[in-house]
């Protein structure tokens, strides 16, 4: 058995692109929570003046967030929480929890999981689809477009037999503006 004193819970980009080493790597699921794309992105995929939108955790009764609980070793605990502060709290919009998430092997674990912060001004829950789609197809940052950023998620959560209808309509639909 493997020293995994740190999991950390991946919905988005961290499914895609964790940026460090980890010993286990399972499907998870976090109840109480959905995937949404619901916080601006003044860095990442989108700037302070055209912000694009990226994924956060919204706490909802009943929802559930499908995605990927990674395993760290002890001994590399503090350098990847290191790491995810520097990559995930750039702009304070993402509180830090411990939640309790489901691996698909049975087990259940207490994970680190960045979650929005409802009170900062990048939260903008409540965006319809269409919308949505307009500002992912239009908007790019310091690591790329922002469609790239859904595309890279809708594949992932794809190969892993994750399903979220919301993302693949909002994957299609930003090709089909991006392609217009």
């Amino acid at each position: 058995m493997t020293d995994t004193s740190l999991w950390v819970f991946g919905y988005g980009s961290l499914m895609w692109d964790p940026g460090f080493a980890y010993v286990e790597r399972l499907a998870a699921r976090l109840e109480g929570w959905h995937r949404s794309f619901c916080m601006k992105s003044i860095h990442y995929r989108g700037t302070p003046e055209a912000p694009g939108l990226v994924l956060a955790l919204d706490e909802a009764p009943g929802a559930f967030c499908a995605g990927v609980a990674f395993g760290v070793a002890g001994d590399q605990a503090a350098a990847v929480l290191d790491y995810l502060h520097a990559r995930e709290l750039v702009s304070d919009a993402y509180l830090e929890k411990q939640l309790q998430v489901n691996l698909a092997d049975g087990r259940q674990v207490m994970a680190v999981t960045y979650v929005i912060d409802h009170a900062h001004p990048q939260y903008c829950a409540g965006l319809g689809l269409e919308e949505q789609a307009a500002i992912i197809a239009r908007s790019a940052g310091q690591t790329g477009a922002n469609s790239e950023y859904l595309w890279n998620t809708t594949a992932h959560l794809a190969e892993l037999g994750l399903a979220d209808s919301e993302l693949d309509w909002l994957s299609a639909r930003v090709r089909m503006l991006a392609s217009a």
